[in-house]
Parts: structure tokens; sequence; C-alpha cells
């Protein structure tokens, strides 16, 4: 149903969800540590709302996480988490197809701490899924960290706009990809972990590790996509695709990054994503990846390699999810599956 008021979800409390659940402007939805939400599997879908003007206060520990997941284990069971703020985007209109974005880029759509959402990418039509959690518009106001998306059918985290900051964030065998940005995204991300299983074991190919945009329809759109990104480690499950896919307009600047099992692991397309590396408005530094880069542009691996810290291994490549784990002491606890 619909929330106009504030509402509190106990700790220590497992609590079902049915159908969508949507918070108005001007109420928070306040969930303790510890709090587990099971989505109810059948032919209606669950998904959480957090509208313009609403927040969402989901305040999990290390050891008490808040638990989003579905009586159906499986991708694709439920619709996930879906926040509107009010910063920019550079959708049509400085609005997009949520009817989110403005000019607040400092606005506060409240916090998301320790929280797991499972299973999520319910197919509303042929085209459009749910991802783990997506940020429309969501501005700097907003509290991100240590959050981490399993096993969806589409995106673990997207970014439509705004200029929310997030960091100690991971994703784990989303079917999509892992992280996915457009319409003008500038925020930060801190300490970002990738992890794909490999096809055989898992069941199903992987997409993008990061896929990155402007804007589809018009690249040079503004404001222009451009976070800053630092401490990444990105592990795909061995196929073809690409690992970070920089395109359609996106700036970036990328600093200490591992990235390896894809055949792509860094592929730049589009001329002004291209022409952002080359003149030096994107910076890429400090990065380790498997192969050398692809591109249809003029910024080329010798360009990447010239640049600080840059290299190519080949022999760059994780055995599995705890081999990354063991680099990252921020995943204490059990909040990460």
């Amino acid at each position: 149903g619909t929330i106009t008021s504030d509402v509190t979800l106990k700790a220590g409390t497992t609590y079902k969800l049915s159908g969508e659940y949507i918070v108005e402007a001007g109420a928070t939805l306040n969930i303790e540590a510890g709090v587990k939400i099971i989505s109810v599997y059948d032919d209606i879908v669950d998904y959480i709302l957090i509208k313009q003007g609403a927040k969402i206060n989901a305040m999990g520990t290390a050891n008490a996480p808040i638990v989003m997941t579905s009586e159906k284990e499986e991708p694709g069971a439920w619709g996930g988490i879906h926040i509107c703020g009010k910063a920019h985007t550079n959708a049509e209109g400085g609005k997009g197809s949520s009817e989110i974005g403005g000019a607040d880029d400092a606005d506060n759509s409240g916090k998301l701490q320790y929280v797991r959402v499972e299973y999520t990418g319910y197919a509303f039509d042929e085209e459009h899924e749910a991802n783990g959690i997506t940020f429309y518009g969501v501005g700097s106001g907003t509290i991100v960290d240590h959050c981490q998306a399993y096993k969806g059918s589409d995106d673990g985290f997207e970014f439509f706009g705004g200029s929310v900051n997030v960091s100690n964030m991971v994703v784990v065998s989303c079917s999509d990809d892992s992280f996915d940005w457009t319409e003008g995204w500038n925020g930060k991300g801190t300490d970002l972990v990738a992890y794909q299983e490999p096809k055989a074991t898992l069941g199903y190919d992987c997409d993008c590790l990061i896929e990155a945009d402007n804007n589809e329809n018009d690249n040079a759109a503004s404001p222009i996509s451009h976070p800053t990104l630092k401490n990444l480690i990105l592990a795909g499950n061995g196929e073809s695709k690409q690992g970070i896919r920089l395109r359609r307009g996106t700036q970036v600047h990328i600093d200490n990054a591992k990235v390896c099992g894809k055949g792509q692991p860094l592929a730049i397309e589009s001329a002004l994503t291209n022409s952002a590396l080359k003149n030096g408005t994107s910076l890429l530094a400090n990065m380790t990846i498997s192969a050398e880069l692809t591109t249809d542009g003029d910024y080329t691996n010798a360009d990447f390699i010239a640049a600080t810290g840059n290299k190519v291994d080949a022999a760059l490549s994780y055995a599995s999810f705890d081999a990354i784990k063991a680099e990252c002491d921020w995943m204490n606890g059990n909040w990460v599956k």
C-alpha cells in the first residue's frame, strides 16, 4: 500500500512484502537493524518506492544487516528498491520516466547502511526489469554505504542522474550489469566490488561489471555523467563481454582499480567518451586490467599505459569471492553474502 506518515519496522522482526509499498512525500520509512523483509512470490510485483520528498532510513549493522529477499530464492523474484530524489538529471526536460529530478543536488532521501537485497530483477515487461536498488536523481544529502545486491536478474545498482555518493558497495552474480549509470550521475563511489560466479556453476551469463552512459539519446546532454570512483575490484565470469564499458559520452575519474575475468576488461566507445579521455577531462589511473583495452576511437591502449600507474596483467584473476573479501577488511561481519 501507501504510507503518508512515518512507519518503523522493528529490529529483529521478519515482515512480508506483498505488492507495491510506496512512501509518499513527507513520510519516512524507518527500518531497524536485523529486519528481514520477504517478498511474497505470486503474480503481483513486489517493490518499495521512495518518492520525491520522502525518505528511507534503513540502518543495519555489520552483524545485524537489513535483508530484503523473496520466498522464491531465484533471480527476478521481486522488484527491489526505487528511490526518487530532487537532484539533476540530463533526461529530456530534466526529468526521467519516473518523474524524478530537479535542481537540488544536495537533496536528502535518507540513509541506506548495511542493506542486502537478494533475487531482484522482476520483469515489468520485455523492456524493463527492476534493479537491486535504483537511484533516480538522488542527491548528495543521502547516505549510502555497505549495501549488497545478490543474484538479481537485472543490474545490481543503477544511477539515473543525481549526485548521490556511495561507498562499500558489493554486487554478486547479477545477470545484467553490476553497476550502471546514465543521465548525468556525478557522485562519488568508493570501495566498490563486483563478482560474477562462472557461468558453468552459476547457470547463466552476466553482462558488464560497469556499464556507463551519459545519455543514450543525446551523448552530449548536460550535466554530463562524471562520477569519481576509487578502490574497485571487479571480477567477471570468464565470458567475452566487457568489464568496464564506458560509452555514450560518459566521463569518469577512476583511481585504483583491478578488472579481470572478462574478454574486454576495459572498453571505450563513442567519440565523446574517447575524446574526454584523450584530452584529460576523464582520468584513468592506477588501474590493472587483464587484457588490452578495446576502443572505437582515438584513445588507445598506449594512452592508457602512459597514464599514472596503469598496466595490463594477463595473470590478474580472482579464483573466488572469498579471495576478493580477503583484500577488503570493510566486508567484515555477516552483511555480505
